[in-house]
């Protein structure tokens, strides 16, 4: 089951001169109604939604069911498949490397996996941690996939395999010459933290983000018990659910780098009120250097920075947003730190008017905080 090739980004422009807010609040903001309404104008089984500032959560709210055609309710402390907002946490934990001094930003591939057959004759060489994390290594979105996943169980030996396929991939252009979105790259990018730290991408997340921000329930992959509506329930672009659930039902477990992660939205709202803060000088994780380096597109004319696009809003000045699709679930967050604020917004279905309805929650929530 394919990501998007390329990510679609929300275009909301509201005014937003004032933020205020109110205590959080437990599934029962005043604008839950309004979350209810966008989730029946679009057809979708559930729909949740945050307002986080730096000190967390503030206001959170999920409507509908899990599955389409049962009555389990959606609650919020489900968990949501984040897709590609994953990339923003890959970033992240590349800056604990970097700052741990066992990688900088630009190392190139070449000086990690020195010896690596062919890579002497691969452009790729010369490609860096950061032209990887931005999208600039040439790499295009994705490989087979399935090719990398019979590489044996062991999920290092399977990204070790992808790398082999990146190194014989023909034609690249040079690292920097040409912005593609790329999967691939971020699973190379992890293997490349795999190398230096001597630990799975999945290990390295639970020790160095989850465990220190107090991120309980994330996990990879697909959400719920097989054959049980204990989570919310992938549906496909039809609007239909898929036969089954469960972990499994995802991308393959290589891809993990670029989008296997899930958690539910209170968790989430700590990974992004870490980056609210740390833009701020405030973090836990990180130096304030690090993060406005995760927050700063790397090139002039293409806002990617670190697994973030870095964009200017009328309503939130300099923001930082990302959204992530598996094709069966879908997810967006919009960050604004110099008006320590973000908006979150998800839904266990993927296409494209799950997009739509989630550019409508950003909007309404845009205006609950003006």
């Amino acid at each position: 089951m394919p990501f998007l090739t390329r990510r679609r980004f929300l275009a909301t422009a509201a005014a937003l001169p004032v933020v205020r807010f109110a205590a959080a609040e437990e599934n029962k903001p005043e604008w839950k109604s309004k979350l209810e309404a966008i989730r029946v104008q679009y057809k979708l089984p559930a729909l949740g939604g945050a307002i986080v500032t730096s000190a967390g959560v503030q206001s959170v709210a999920v409507t509908g069911v899990r599955k389409i055609d049962s009555e389990v309710v959606a609650t919020v402390d489900d968990l949501w498949h984040l897709g590609s907002n994953t990339k923003a946490m890959t970033s992240t934990l590349a800056g604990v490397a970097v700052e741990a001094g066992k990688i900088k930003w630009e190392t190139s591939l070449e000086e990690v996996f020195r010896g690596e057959r062919g890579l002497n004759r691969s452009p790729l060489r010369t490609a860096t941690l950061t032209h990887f994390l931005s999208h600039w290594s040439g790499l295009p979105a994705n490989p087979s996939w399935p090719e990398a996943a019979r590489a044996g169980r062991d999920i290092v030996s399977q990204r070790a395999k992808a790398l082999e396929m990146a190194i014989g991939w023909r034609n690249l252009p040079e690292p920097g010459e040409k912005h593609l979105y790329s999967n691939w790259g971020y699973v190379i990018a992890g293997h490349m933290l795999e190398k230096v730290m001597n630990l799975p991408w999945e290990e390295q997340m639970r020790r160095a983000i989850f465990t220190p921000l107090g991120i309980t329930g994330a996990g990879f992959g697909g959400t719920g018990t097989p054959g049980e509506i204990d989570q919310p329930w992938p549906h496909g672009e039809d609007g239909k659910p898929m036969p089954e659930n469960g972990a499994a039902v995802d991308n393959l477990p290589v891809l993990g780098p670029a989008g296997t992660v899930h958690m539910s939205l209170g968790d989430w709202a700590k990974f992004v009120a870490e980056h609210l803060a740390g833009a701020n000088g405030r973090g836990k994780l990180l130096k304030a250097a690090t993060y406005k380096r995760l927050h700063t597109a790397t090139q002039e004319g293409e806002p990617y920075a670190f697994g973030w696009l870095d964009l200017e809003r009328s309503w939130g000045g300099r923001v930082l947003s990302h959204n992530g699709s598996n094709t069966m679930n879908y997810s967006v967050a919009w960050l604004a730190p110099e008006k320590d604020f973000a908006l979150l917004a998800c839904t266990n279905q993927g296409s494209e008017d799950c997009r739509k309805a989630l550019d409508d929650v950003v909007g309404m929530l845009i205006g609950e905080v003006t």
